[in-house]
């Protein structure tokens, strides 16, 4: 059972620009990249990269995304912050 992920994201304020950003991914962009670009969070400052996080630490949409899919997965998550574009770095 996962206990930890390490995870990033990119936090935009709507749909449109989470699922451009998405597509941009899936046609092989730069997920770092684009974070650097794009995101709104602080974390955009490396990447996205949020580090590792056990249950409990992140709002439920964003956590619930991260311990149901798999190391390599992309997703869009809608939470109280807006859009973020999530991407599954590892899982412990």
């Amino acid at each position: 059972m996962v206990q930890q992920v390490r995870a990033a994201h990119i936090l935009v304020k709507t749909q449109p620009e989470a699922q451009d950003i998405y597509n941009q991914i899936m046609k092989g962009g730069d997920f770092a990249a684009l974070a650097r670009a794009r995101s709104s969070c602080p974390s955009a400052r490396q990447g996205g990269d949020l580090g590792w996080f056990g249950r409990g630490q992140m709002v439920k949409p964003f956590e619930d995304f991260c311990f149901q899919y798999n190391t390599g997965d992309f997703g869009i998550v809608q939470t109280q912050f807006g859009w973020h574009v999530i991407y599954i770095i590892a899982q412990r």
